[in-house]
């Protein structure tokens, strides 16, 4: 691969924050991420009914710790009307009986859909259809898109979603500033204030932040205050050019919602300074001294239980931030050989997408290239500490929301949710804490901003019907909710196989073979791989990739209901 091409791939997402080029390798029948997202088929779901009934089910609620079950779910049209307990000892038939359409899930599980706080689509011109799908696979049902995608393509998905035109999770479409409309970059706090004016009319939902762009902390300033007098959301990345202007403290002061990512924390903690010492030559366009440099930080802050740590976690309480963790994205950091070996890679990550993967000093979140174990040792001492700092920020009370940033460092759409929430387990959170902070957490964040109460993240009466049906308990074991499943000894013959994976995830009323969306994600890749994109693969690279010798796990069998509902498990 040469690097002109991956200099391309890097110029052509600048302005949305995007990385997205047609490959030459591009052939007619091949989507791409500059093709509209295609209309949802005949085939594609079922519903919504006018009434539709989930048999024996238990219930993860996704807020206040709530499990409860047996129940039956009663669906009409795209909202919860009952939640019905039963007794696990009553009639197979019972109440009610005029359904439209019933799923016999005895003894499976139900929590509410995901709700990821932070994606992308498009990297590696992966089409969003296939990000949209592989969400819906692993029971995603919204995604707050920083951005999911151009504004104008995130504006016409969004409406078709909430049409159920097509197969898409709901989508709430946050943008940078200046995206979407024709008055030129923020440079002046009085463009700031017209963007978001703009904005708030035009489709969009809230505001993510950066902080190596044109505007600086006073842009930053007036647009999270006209953001508030309008019920946009607002969330920021705080990237290290915006460290002499605006720490994470400091963005809440002003009033941020979220902070997402580690960046702008341990700024807040230094002991002295606005920013750490970095290694002699540093630059910051150089990625691979960028992320060797974040992992240091945490040896000039103050450390966990300190009074300036407390101090910090109890000012971001005080003024109501959101923390948004997103640990999976940055896994390579710490162990590389990890996410290149997943074993969902081979049959469901794009060519094009693995080729953007491919370590290069030119494209975004490429930075291994020369990764050293003593940088992942140092990397492992940093995630023990961000681990820590999520962890006691929960515990005083601050909300955590779930959220992945797919698309990047081998971090694949729908998988990588999975992986997030055993991150969140890792850090500390039950895994029930974990599912609520990737559900009702995330809903309430969504919703905060217009002084609303959320409609979705959660299984109550009145809510939109947006859940996923699991024929195992996931607060027992999160690997069973990935596509691929988890290996299981079967005892009676002594053989591993493979379990798990989503049943059916039903989103506004519309009842979605979570099998059926991995088969058709699992196509794409073969498509794209018959229209030669393996061409551009490095072989030395990619043995655990789409083009390389594993064929990769497979989509696991569909489960059986069980006899008689089970009484829930906590785990």
């Amino acid at each position: 691969m040469s690097l002109d091409r991956r200099t391309l791939l890097q110029t052509a997402g600048l302005t949305a924050g995007l990385i997205a080029l047609a490959p030459s390798t591009a052939h007619a029948d091949v989507l791409t991420a500059a093709d509209p997202t295609p209309p949802r088929g005949k085939n594609e779901g079922r519903g919504p009914f006018k009434k539709l009934v989930i048999r024996g089910v238990n219930v993860i609620v996704g807020a206040g710790g709530k499990v409860v079950g047996p129940v039956d779910i009663v669906i009409k049209g795209n909202r919860i009307a009952e939640i019905i307990p039963i007794d696990p000892n009553a009639p197979k038939q019972r109440n009610p009986r005029d359904a439209d359409h019933e799923i016999d899930a005895t003894g499976m599980w139900v929590m509410p859909g995901l709700v990821d706080e932070h994606t992308h689509t498009g990297t590696g011109n992966s089409p969003r259809t296939y990000a949209y799908k592989l969400w819906l696979a692993h029971g995603v049902t919204t995604v707050r898109g920083v951005t999911v995608a151009a504004h104008a393509d995130a504006v016409r998905d969004k409406e078709a979603s909430e049409r159920n035109e097509i197969v898409a999770p709901r989508i709430v479409n946050y943008q940078t500033p200046g995206n979407g409309w024709d008055g030129g970059q923020i440079d002046s706090g009085e463009k700031a204030a017209a963007w978001v004016a703009w904005a708030a009319t035009n489709g969009v939902d809230g505001i993510k932040f950066f902080g190596d762009r044109v505007y600086g902390r006073p842009e930053i300033e007036v647009m999270i205050a006209e953001a508030g007098k309008r019920g946009l959301g607002t969330t920021m990345h705080h990237s290290p050019p915006i460290y002499p202007q605006l720490n994470a403290v400091e963005s809440g002061r002003l009033g941020l919602g979220t902070v997402t990512h580690f960046y702008g924390h341990f700024e807040s903690l230094l002991k002295e300074g606005r920013e750490h010492p970095k290694s002699p030559g540093y630059d910051y366009r150089n990625e691979a001294a960028r992320w060797r440099a974040v992992a240091t930080v945490i040896d000039y802050t103050y450390p966990p239980g300190s009074p300036q740590w407390k101090a910090y976690l109890e000012e971001q309480l005080a003024n109501k931030v959101t923390f948004g963790p997103t640990f999976g994205v940055y896994l390579a950091g710490r162990d590389l050989a990890r996410v290149r070996g997943l074993d969902w890679h081979p049959r469901f990550a794009l060519p094009s997408l693995w080729d953007f993967w491919e370590p290069s000093p030119q494209a975004h979140g490429s930075f291994y290239y020369d990764w050293t174990s003593e940088d992942e040792a140092s990397w492992k001492r940093f995630y023990q500490q961000y681990f820590q700092l999520i962890h006691d920020y929960k515990e005083m009370g601050g909300r955590i929301a779930g959220g992945t940033d797919p698309g990047f460092i081998y971090n694949l759409y729908g998988f990588a949710n999975i992986t997030e929430l055993e991150m969140l387990r890792e850090a500390g959170l039950s895994t029930l804490e974990a599912i609520e902070a990737m559900s009702g957490n995330v809903a309430q964040t969504i919703a905060d901003p217009r002084g609303d109460k959320p409609q979705y993240g959660t299984v109550e009466p009145g809510m939109y019907a947006d859940l996923a049906v699991l024929p195992y308990n996931p607060l027992q074991d999160l690997k069973t909710l990935y596509g691929t499943g988890t290996a299981r000894l079967d005892a009676s013959t002594g053989d591993i196989k493979r379990i798990g994976g989503v049943q059916w995830t039903i989103r506004n009323g519309i009842v979605y073979d979570a099998k059926k969306l991995l088969a058709d994600v699992a196509d794409m890749v073969k498509a794209q791989k018959a229209a030669g994109a393996c061409r551009d693969i490095d072989p030395d690279w990619s043995t655990y990739g789409p083009c390389g010798g594993s064929s990769g796990a497979g989509i696991p069998p569909s489960a059986e209901p069980a006899a008689r509902p089970t009484v829930p498990s906590r785990g």
